[in-house]
């Protein structure tokens, strides 16, 4: 019991000592999120309390990242009017993919939480008092005077994933990446920036196994019937961008902007498409891809959008590094390679084609239809510290796991606007620095 109380008051000691450094730090102040803008921070970010407590090397970075990327895969295989900008933050360690947070306040009195904002969940879910499994930072939902359960004859019930009754009380039962949960459906004021939402429904977390349930909690912004989209349709007309700050710029904030005031005016849109089976992601059409000037050749399935299969092209904010089907993979490595030149290239972990070398890297564009989105070098290749390595920051979808999805990720969204406008079926992309 010694042993068990002095843990205890370590975490306890630990929190403290990262709350207080964050309240003496000016870039974290929640006076910072306005309005409907919230400040999003890296999960690495000085502004977030798990980043991690001893410094990693790039290249362990980089290979957790990617580790992490395969659980992110196979949750996506799994599934089928105001102005408002909540803050983002960067980071590079979560205990599941989605590396972007938000801050919410929850409850009444409210009580602040970091939530992984994931463009292909719908519900969101928060670690509760009483958890098993779950992490320190909990929301306690008996110190709050507006908090509920949810009984089993609601009309949200019907809208969870193996929904069971506990008394009178709708629980659901989920997996996310490799980890399973366990969640009491729950009502309460969730807050994003100053804009108050009442009777909120939410997953209030009673269990989690595995390591890939992010410890802060979840905001779904996917469009499926529970996900804020929805929930908001009046507030913010199911319409909202981000910008990602690279992970590299720990102290940079991107943002999270909610409804269609504010939005940018100069950008180009792609049509959304429609998957009855997974109806929460965000299907586009990928014709083509172009290395330099050259488009490179890759057969037409691969890029091909098939609801009954699920195979087509994602965009997704909880992946790190895109993953393309291999014959699409193929293609843009050998041309990338090409045009490189006969530097000899070598093998990082997932990724297959990095230099020691300074080399010219290319330009690579996504061809939409109508739209084309060409990345600049921050987009394409992630560097060692030192820069003694470069590598191509794209994989190919593995055998076993999506292998007919291609997921145009968050490392190739960095510092790029992505607009979701679903009553106009769109989704528009500019350049814009998240600073």
């Amino acid at each position: 019991m010694a042993t068990l109380s002095f843990v205890a008051f370590s975490l306890c000691l630990l929190f403290f000592s990262l709350a207080q450094g964050l309240s003496n730090n000016p870039q974290c102040s929640e006076a910072k999120d306005q309005g409907s803008n919230l400040q999003v921070f890296h999960v690495y970010s000085p502004c977030s309390p798990f980043r991690p407590t001893k410094p990693m090397s790039w290249e362990e970075s980089v290979l957790q990242m990617q580790a992490k990327d395969q659980a992110r895969l196979q949750f996506l295989s799994s599934l089928v009017a105001r102005k408002s900008v909540v803050p983002i933050a960067s980071g590079r360690q979560i205990i599941q993919s989605p590396t972007y947070i938000v801050r919410a306040k929850i409850g009444t009195p409210p009580q602040t939480l970091l939530l992984a904002v994931d463009t292909s969940n719908d519900a969101a879910w928060v670690p509760c008092n009483g958890c098993v499994g779950c992490g320190f930072n909990v929301f306690n939902s008996a110190k709050s005077t507006t908090y509920k359960t949810l009984g089993c004859q609601t009309a949200q019930c019907k809208q969870v994933p193996n929904p069971t009754c506990l008394g009178s009380t709708c629980s659901f039962n989920t997996s996310y990446g490799s980890s399973t949960l366990a969640a009491n459906l729950s009502q309460e004021t969730f807050t994003l920036a100053t804009d108050a939402i009442p009777g909120y429904t939410f997953g209030c977390l009673q269990k989690t196994t595995g390591s890939s349930v992010p410890p802060q909690g979840l905001l779904g912004l996917g469009r499926g019937p529970l996900s804020l989209l929805s929930q908001t349709q009046n507030l913010y007309q199911s319409t909202f961008s981000y910008c990602l700050p690279s992970f590299k710029s720990l102290n940079f904030s991107g943002s999270l902007r909610l409804g269609p005031v504010g939005q940018p005016k100069r950008i180009k849109y792609t049509p959304l498409l429609k998957n009855p089976r997974r109806s929460s992601l965000y299907y586009v059409n990928l014709n083509a891809i172009r290395v330099g000037r050259r488009i490179v050749d890759i057969p037409p399935a691969a890029l091909a959008f098939n609801p009954t299969t699920g195979a087509g092209t994602i965009i997704d904010s909880g992946t790190v590094f895109t993953r393309l089907v291999e014959p699409a993979y193929v293609a843009v490595r050998n041309e990338f390679r090409r045009r490189v030149g006969k530097y000899p290239f070598q093998t990082l972990g997932g990724f297959d084609t990095c230099y020691s070398v300074p080399f010219v890297v290319p330009t690579i564009t996504f061809m939409f239809s109508g739209m084309n989105v060409t990345l600049p070098e921050d987009n394409i290749v992630i560097h060692s510290t030192a820069g003694s390595i470069t590598c191509l920051a794209m994989a190919a979808a593995p055998d076993n796991v999506n292998s007919v999805l291609n997921v145009i990720a968050n490392m190739q969204q960095q510092n790029h606007r992505v607009l979701i406008d679903v009553p106009n079926s769109r989704l528009g992309v500019a350049r814009e620095r998240c600073t």
